[in-house]
C-alpha cells in the first residue's frame, strides 16, 4: 500500500518528505531503540517510534525505511523536520500512541 494512502486513512500529519509519499509500505516496525531498528528494520517498512531526535532520520535512511511515524503527539524539533525534508524521508506525526497506531496500520496492511 502506498504511504500516501496510509497517511490519509490513519489521519497522519505529514511533517516532511511529502514527495516520498508514493513509496510502497510492505510492513511496519515498532521500536524506540535505535539499535533495534538498525538491526531489524527492513527496506520498505514504516517505522513507528516516539523518538524525535535527529538520529531517527539517519537510521531510517540507512535501513531504507519507507517513512517514519512519530507517535504519542510529542513535539518535534524543527531541525529534525528540515533534515527529513532535505533527505526526502517521509516524516509523519500522530497523537495516537504506538500501540494504537500499530494496530491500525496492521489492519490496513494485513486484515483486508
Amino acid at each position: 500500500m502506498k504511504l500516501r494512502e496510509i497517511a490519509e486513512r490513519l489521519d497522519l500529519q505529514v511533517l516532511a518528505g511529502e514527495r516520498g509519499l508514493d513509496r510502497e509500505v510492505n510492513s511496519g516496525y515498532c521500536t524506540d531503540l535505535i539499535s533495534d531498528f538498525m538491526a531489524n528494520g527492513t527496506p520498505g517498512c514504516l517505522w513507528l517510534t516516539l523518538q524525535t531526535h535527529m538520529n531517527v532520520v539517519a537510521v531510517a535512511l540507512l535501513a531504507g525505511a519507507a517513512g517514519v511515524v512519530l507517535t504519542g503527539g510529542r513535539g518535534i524539533p524543527p531541525e529534525v523536520c528540515r533534515k527529513a525534508e532535505a533527505e526526502g524521508l517521509p516524516l509523519l506525526h500522530t497523537s495516537f500512541n504506538t500501540f494504537e497506531i500499530a494496530g491500525r496500520l496492521y489492519h490496513l496492511l494485513y486484515a483486508q
